[in-house]
């Protein structure tokens, strides 16, 4: 049993909130899906219904809940907390998957302070399933309702990852906001080199491979939930500025053509820093990237490093 006999999870017909559903289900509770349409995959309970304006029925519903678990826009979520705090039961647990964590956060010091709560960032696309992969938790209020919720997501496979507000989304604008605009402008940059794709995948050597890859998949996504990502996240605008500033720096560093002493003159004390960044993660990191380069080339050749 997971813990919450009876659950209410609010956005039930998108893609988390139909995993987190299933993940409840699968461990015996009582699951109510609401939405304003039915999921595509409807397996249990459903009610049509808008979380910021609850009626009876929902009202009722949100009432006898152990937990109600908010897999909705950030606007909406923010809007369904006084409504869904005052008819929750004291010892249940209001839980959220937002992305972005500082807004909720002050939303829930102004309107449930009392409220058990735990927000749940899943840090991969729901259907590449939970097992193995991080999930970003930010507790604004303990308790065992929050054991359980971990308890939950570790048990579906899932790693837990405690992170204050604040650390959270710092974190995620550098994973996410930044990973994203590095990659996309990396795409971007070859529309306006004049280059044939094919010549290129034909010719590439596995750092530009991987890149192609990480390209190839963002472009399989949908453009809000990317745009969502960079515009949210209140840290993401200074780590697109600290992207622009390192790619100006590097600039500098390689000048615009032959100078005497070659290009590795400029970048040893790039190198240095970024090495002292990394720390002892960097060996960690560099086995990874083998791995990485084996599977694109199927083959256990360890010998190519600097291409």
């Amino acid at each position: 049993m997971s813990g919450f006999a009876r659950s209410v999870v609010v956005g039930g017909s998108g893609a988390v909130g139909e995993m987190f559903a299933a993940l409840l289900r699968e461990a015996g509770g009582r699951t109510l899906v609401v939405d304003v349409v039915p999921p595509p995959n409807e397996r249990g309970p459903f009610l049509a219904a808008d979380i910021t304006a609850p009626g009876p029925e929902l009202a009722a519903a949100l009432g006898r809940a152990d937990l109600v678990l908010l897999a909705v826009h950030e606007a909406v979520a923010l809007k369904a907390v006084a409504p869904v705090a005052r008819l929750l039961r004291p010892d249940a647990l209001l839980a959220d998957t937002l992305s972005v964590r500082t807004g909720m956060a002050a939303e829930l010091a102004a309107h449930a302070p009392g409220v058990q709560h735990a927000g749940l960032n899943p840090m991969f696309a729901p259907a590449a399933g939970m097992a193995g992969r991080p999930v970003a938790a930010v507790v604004t209020r303990d308790g065992p309702g929050v054991a359980a919720l971990l308890r939950l997501v570790e048990r579906g496979g899932g790693r837990p990852v405690r992170l204050s507000a604040e650390e959270h989304d710092r974190t995620t604008a550098a994973t996410q906001a930044l990973t994203h605009a590095v990659v996309l402008s990396f795409g971007l940059a070859l529309t306006r080199l004049g280059v044939d794709v094919r010549t290129l995948t034909a010719t590439a050597p596995p750092p530009h491979q991987a890149l192609l890859a990480l390209l190839a998949r963002v472009l399989g996504g949908t453009p809000e939930v990317y745009g969502e990502i960079q515009w949210s996240n209140p840290r993401a605008a200074p780590a697109r500025r600290a992207l622009a500033d390192a790619l100006r720096s590097f600039a500098a560093l390689v000048g615009d053509g032959p100078e005497p002493g070659g290009p590795a003159e400029g970048l040893d004390g790039a190198f240095e820093e970024l090495r002292r960044f990394m720390g002892p993660e960097l060996a960690a990191e560099q086995n990874r990237c083998r791995e990485m380069f084996r599977v694109l080339h199927h083959t256990d050749d360890e010998r190519e490093k600097d291409r």
